[in-house]
Parts: C-alpha cells; sequence; structure tokens
C-alpha cells in the first residue's frame, strides 16, 4: 500500500544545513511526526532517534548497501520488530526496495535499500505513485459530482 503524507511547503533550496533539511523534509513526508518526542525511547533529540538514524545513519549514508533487519538492529540497539516499523513506513512511501542479501554464515535473507540507490531516483518512482493516486481521486471527484448532480435531479 503507498503512503505519504503531502503537505503545502516551501522547497528548502537555500538550506545549507543537511540534519535541519533532513529532519523537516522527514517530518513533511510524515516519517517522522510532527511533534516527534524521541526522549520517550530514550533519546536526547530526533537527530538521536531510531528513526533518524536508520534513515540518515544507514540508508543516507550507504544507499546502494542492502541491510537486513537484524544488522540495522544490532547497530542501532533495538529490536528488529522496532526496525521493521520503520522500515515498513519508507517502504509504504516507495523510497526503500527489498534485496536479497547473503549473510556471513552464508543465509540468503532480505535486506532494504534506497530503491535503485539513489534518493533522488527514488523519489520519482514515489513522484508517479502521487500522481496516479491524485488521478483516482479526480476520477472519484467527478464520479462523486455526477451522482450529486443525478440526486439533485430525482428530488
Amino acid at each position: 500500500m503507498f503512503e505519504l503524507q503531502v503537505v503545502s511547503n516551501t522547497p528548502m533550496t537555500g538550506v545549507d544545513d543537511l540534519d535541519v533539511l533532513a529532519e523537516t523534509f522527514l517530518v513533511q513526508i510524515g516519517y517522522l511526526p510532527k511533534g516527534y518526542d524521541p526522549r520517550s525511547a530514550g533519546a536526547l533529540s530526533v537527530r538521536d532517534s531510531i528513526p533518524y538514524r536508520l534513515f540518515m545513519d544507514f540508508f543516507m549514508k550507504y544507499p546502494a548497501k542492502v541491510w537486513t533487519a537484524e544488522e540495522l538492529a544490532l547497530n542501532l540497539d533495538t529490536s528488529k520488530p522496532t526496525i521493521y516499523r520503520h522500515v515498513n513506513k519508507l517502504r509504504s512511501m516507495d523510497l526503500l526496495e527489498s534485496a536479497d542479501v547473503t549473510c556471513e554464515d552464508g543465509q540468503v535473507r532480505k535486506g532494504f535499500r534506497v530503491r535503485y540507490g539513489d534518493l533522488e531516483k527514488a523519489w520519482s518512482f514515489t513522484e508517479a505513485n502521487v500522481n496516479m493516486a491524485m488521478e483516482n481521486y479526480k476520477k472519484t471527484v467527478i464520479r462523486f459530482q455526477q451522482l450529486v448532480k443525478e440526486r439533485a435531479e430525482k428530488s
């Protein structure tokens, strides 16, 4: 299921601080909840939180690398369910893709990476999904209006 929060925003083309830009963007798209308080999870700030570090320290720092949930949980000192919760949110935005990775023990496990190993390319995929969703909304609105008119004509 594709899910992305869309809010009116100003492009942050003049922002030079990567962390400010990342934090704002991640809130805007709904990955980080607005007003997110990471202290409940033991972090001092949003930038110390699991979802922020997962995105910035792993997926953005090494976008082409395929990460397993076990590897991410170990590196972030958290549980696999926590990793999956945040990974699934990014996957629902079509920013991450699944890929098989062979682990040191020879087992093949499912892993995740930034789609196409490049955020800009991944975002193109996200945009296509938004455009398709908007077209479907438009068709629904047209049908809605049609039915409203039909009901009014019967009254």
